[in-house]
């Protein structure tokens, strides 16, 4: 046969490889940082760039109105991810650069710091080597649209823009018992979070200027530019509620910054539905599938199709079928590589179900470079299974399909004329359930990693929520690069 007339196979190795050591996306954040820096000589840029540590760092804003508990929130989330806390106190108050200094005789005159003179020290302060390394995280800025409109023209944009909010009221009545620790800076309150040390409570000052009249003055100019900040950064943005225990904030601020924003780096689904039987993962693939024009793989219907084609491995899996009997797993697998190395399967991805149905199986799937990179089990009573299966029933004569719950016959004609397919008759819908349920725990250790979802549901619910968990990047552990 002439070579080029040939299939074209693709390795699936190779997606696989790709995505496992993040490079579709390494090779976005190169490029982004390139058009951004202008480098004169780009190759050394480049090797300068894959010479980091890491360079998939934090870039996070903490936003908010005063007595919001920025800084709390920030100082525990610098402890947590161990980035660098930036504020604009610090900026001003920095003795090295000759810019800070000009900002303070600014301040001094009594006229407000310019945006030039901002962007100038906050890119000095990104700029250097720890923020680099670390990442960073910078409380309280931007204030106003144009400053933020700056900070992104000289490439200064948050990965994750954290909003904290909370009713005025609640604020005025917070901002009266604030007290600062003047030798460290840390804030507490005298009604919500006062130290436990005698020695803290001891040096604990009333912050100067802290008045209810200057707190209303406060909250209207926030309130004047903040709407107009945020939309600067629509994609990256939380706003979480600040009147709530600071235990509950943090942990809401960390679940934010360990999800990963949706990417421009390519991304090919390669996904397996689990569940019992009835639970619904062929329709669910299906819908995957139609909308985002992914191959929809059912694993019994390539065994038919291989046995169709009398392909030489269909003729080997053939005397099994015809018994009765399951198909060795070595001849499953042969037909899934197959189906999986082809041009569509590998460039498009796509969605699997009536495989693995045992640990063994999984093992295999990885072992042949096929593993998934999406996994979920579809979770649904027993009860509910043979509610949906059992009384399922099809019209011989014009095909259509019945249930006597969600779509009974019209009249008494048809009903009589119903059929009930052997494979849902009571003991064989049982028999499928024990199958696999004896395998059920096995499967699930091996995909540590895989989602739950209840199945028992509207089937378009069930699909919302998969195809959030496809769409985007899966989220990171707390403190991992």
């Amino acid at each position: 046969m002439d070579e080029t007339k040939k299939p074209l196979r693709v390795p699936p190795a190779f997606g696989v490889y790709a995505e496992k050591h993040g490079i579709f996306d390494l090779y976005k954040r190169v490029i982004e940082n390139i058009v951004i820096d202008k480098p004169e000589e780009p190759l050394q840029y480049i090797i300068d760039y894959l010479k980091r540590e890491n360079d998939d760092v934090h870039q996070i804003c903490i936003l908010g109105p005063p007595a919001a508990g920025k800084r709390t929130i920030a100082r525990e989330v610098c402890k947590r991810l161990r980035v660098v806390h930036i504020t604009p106190e610090a900026l001003v108050g920095d003795d090295v650069n000759p810019v800070a200094k000009q900002a303070r005789n600014i301040v001094k005159s009594g006229e407000s710091i310019p945006v030039e003179v901002w962007v100038s020290l906050v890119k000095n302060r990104i700029k250097s080597h720890d923020c680099i390394k670390k990442g960073w995280l910078l409380e309280g800025f931007p204030q106003t649209r144009a400053q933020a409109q700056a900070i992104q023209a000289e490439g200064i944009s948050p990965k994750h823009c954290v909003v904290l909010e909370a009713p005025d009221t609640v604020l005025i009545e917070r901002v009266a018992g604030k007290r600062v620790d003047p030798q460290t800076g840390d804030v507490y309150h005298t009604t919500f979070d006062w130290p436990s040390n005698s020695e803290i409570e001891s040096r604990l000052v009333v912050p100067e200027g802290i008045t209810e009249e200057s707190m209303v003055n406060s909250l209207v100019e926030y309130h004047r530019h903040t709407a107009d900040v945020l939309r600067c950064f629509p994609k990256v943005t939380k706003k979480i509620n600040a009147d709530q225990p600071k235990a509950d904030i943090l942990a809401l601020v960390l679940t934010f910054l360990n999800s990963t924003p949706r990417t421009a780096a390519p991304h090919t689904p390669r996904i397996v539905l689990l569940g019992p039987t009835g639970a619904g993962k062929s329709v669910q693939a299906s819908l995957i599938a139609n909308k985002y024009n992914i191959v929809n793989l059912s694993c019994g219907a390539l065994i038919k199709e291989a046995i169709a084609d009398e392909t030489k491995i269909g003729e080997a899996i053939k005397p099994y079928v015809e018994r009765g009997m399951m198909v060795p797993d070595n001849l499953v697998m042969k037909v899934l590589s197959d189906r999986l190395s082809r041009l569509d399967a590998v460039s498009r991805g796509w969605v699997m179900h009536g495989f693995p149905r045992t640990r063994e199986q999984a093992e295999s799937l990885k072992d042949a470079n096929l593993d998934p990179n999406r996994v979920f089990f579809l979770d649904i009573p027993n009860d509910s299974v043979m509610e949906r299966l059992v009384l399922r029933r099809t019209d011989p004569v014009t095909g259509e399909r019945y249930h006597f719950l969600y779509n009974p016959p019209r009249t008494n004609e048809v009903k009589a004329r119903l059929h009930q397919h052997p494979k849902d008759e009571e003991e064989a819908v049982k028999k499928r359930l024990i199958e696999y349920h004896a395998y059920a725990e096995e499967i699930a250790d091996f995909y540590e990693a895989a989602m739950r979802i209840n199945a028992d549901q509207d089937p378009h619910t069930v699909f919302e929520f998969i195809e959030s968990m496809i769409v985007n990047p899966l989220p990171k552990k707390h403190g991992e690069d």
